[in-house]
């Protein structure tokens, strides 16, 4: 296990959450926000930083070593939402090294990352991990699926709960997300070779529930995320072999932990909707289409309610591009997905009626290479 000394991290803290980038070349430029992308190396996983300009632009800077191994492969080999997520604050960055069964966890700066603590995940193959407040759950699909929770200390440790696994429904159960509802009462978990979305209450201790299991009303159900006012939004691939077959469904969390649904059974008009993302301001969610290499946009209602934006499809990457997870930033302006075909990062502009301006491309890094995971803020 790899630690920073306290008086280290005092020393960061001080710093501040501004971080200026460096060149010979320029004057040093305050930076408006960052993203993150992971590598998922087999041998070396790695966080790539890019500091992200006021107009959305990127700059590639450092790379950041987690202290684990990924699990290499090609195109989406974690099959997962959420393998490398921001904690609320953007304070810390929590990353998951699936080939070596670990999670890792960087200070952030600006786009600089200190790491802090990298511990066992609580089972084989993490792909993903949720954080809200002090409390980190992580999915393990390696053996036997589960969900292991953690507390995370104001200097970014990670202890774990002891007896706080809970397994999913099967062995295999190709768990792909988990988020934390607003509140805090629930934790939801997608897994894909059941279609089912599991909900387990979140007790005053930290610990989880019994699991409530409910069945998607369609077919692929890949991530979720959460609308501002609690409603579960869940990206579905749609039927193995359909033509344009993915869908977008809105769900309420009844206080039994059943899922009452509020919008469902909505097209994204693409291919492989697999990724989806909420913006912080609650207007508005996004869902990654990889299949058809497009993005499609739905504005979201008080009551959860979604209907499409336009003709749905409201952004189009680059041919090839297989864009994969998707984040959107802080203020609300600018979208951007994980291009594993290309090895680049498609840019986007979010305009006020939730429409999008293609800003081209930031970062360079091998194309096919298996890279999963991107964050923003």
């Amino acid at each position: 296990m790899q630690k920073v000394a306290r008086t280290l991290l005092s020393i960061a803290f001080a710093v501040g959450a501004v971080f200026i980038s460096h060149s010979s070349a320029q004057v040093d430029t305050p930076t408006a926000g960052a993203v993150f992308v992971m590598t998922n190396d087999v041998n070396r996983n790695e966080i790539i930083s890019f500091s992200r300009a006021a107009d959305g632009s990127l700059r590639e800077g450092r790379r950041f070593v987690t202290g684990g191994r990924g699990t290499g492969g090609v195109t989406d080999p974690l099959e997962s939402q959420g393998s490398l997520t921001l904690s609320q604050n953007h304070s810390f960055l929590l990353a998951v090294n699936a080939g070596s069964g670990e999670v890792s966890v960087f200070l952030v700066r600006g786009s600089n990352l200190t790491l802090v603590d990298r511990v066992p995940s609580g089972g084989g193959e993490p792909n993903a991990v949720a954080q809200r407040g002090n409390l980190v759950y992580v999915v393990n699909v390696g053996g036997s699926s589960n969900v292991t929770g953690f507390r995370l200390s104001a200097a970014g440790q990670l202890n774990r709960i002891a007896n706080s696994t809970r397994f999913l429904t099967t062995n295999n159960s190709e768990a792909a997300s988990l988020a934390f509802s607003p509140d805090g009462q629930f934790l939801v978990v997608t897994e894909r070779a059941t279609n089912n979305i599991d909900v387990f209450h979140v007790q005053d201790d930290g610990m989880l529930g019994p699991i409530v299991v409910n069945q998607d009303s369609d077919p692929g159900a890949f991530a979720v995320t959460f609308s501002r006012t609690g409603a579960a939004l869940v990206a579905e691939t749609g039927p193995a072999g359909g033509v344009n077959a993915s869908t977008i469904a809105s769900y309420a969390i009844n206080p039994n932990g059943t899922l009452a649904p509020i919008t469902i059974d909505i097209p994204t008009l693409a291919n492989a909707t697999c990724w989806d993302v909420a913006t912080p301001d609650g207007q508005w969610v996004y869902t990654s289409n990889p299949g058809s290499a497009t993005i499609s946009g739905f504005s979201i209602s008080e009551t959860g309610a979604l209907t499409p934006l336009g003709a749905t499809v409201v952004g189009t990457n680059p041919s090839g591009s297989a864009n994969l997870d998707v984040t959107v930033s802080a203020d609300s302006k600018f979208l951007y997905t994980l291009d594993s075909g290309t090895g680049t990062i498609s840019i986007f502009g979010i305009n006020s009626d939730g429409s999008l301006n293609n800003l081209g491309e930031g970062g360079s890094f091998s194309a096919t290479a298996g890279f999963n995971g991107i964050a923003a803020f």
